[in-house]
């Protein structure tokens, strides 16, 4: 039935959950597993009156730092994949908004399913903060799988 399954990542408890769950689906269906880690492009600091100035990292310290994050996240997707016995690739891209990278990633290397965690905020947080999984279920054309 499924052949790549896609597993966006953060790093949290929560998406271990989802990495499980889709190591476990991989291994099932006999798929293949991607997982994907979205960073945020830099974006230099804003100082106003009053600020206190100190030593900035530059973009190229907020790559390294933000590429050593994404290699930690990918590398518990490895070692599911690994436990599960399927094969595993990684990736990590850069885009403003995570739910636009993870359609993007899901369309570019076929996936025919998408397996995300989702904090489950509801009323005025979700709307607050919004959601990346409700954007990726909104706006992906490939199925979607919703761990809590």
């Amino acid at each position: 039935m499924y052949r790549h399954i896609l597993v966006p990542t953060d790093g949290s408890k929560l998406s271990a959950k989802a990495i499980r769950s889709a190591a476990k689906l991989a291994k099932g269906f006999g798929a293949k597993l991607t997982g994907m880690y979205v960073i945020p492009p830099y974006a230099p600091p804003m100082y106003s009156e009053g600020a206190m100035y100190g030593p900035e990292a530059g973009p190229q310290a907020y790559r390294k730092t933000m590429e050593r994050e994404a290699k930690k996240a990918l590398a518990a997707v490895e070692v599911e994949a690994q436990t599960a016995g399927v094969e595993c690739k990684t990736a990590s891209v850069t885009s403003e908004q995570p739910w636009k990278g993870i359609v993007r990633v899901a369309a570019a290397k076929k996936c025919d399913l998408i397996v995300m965690a989702s904090h489950g905020r509801r009323g005025l947080a979700g709307l607050l903060l919004g959601s990346e999984t409700t954007k990726v279920l909104t706006h992906s054309k490939t199925p979607v799988l919703v761990c809590r």
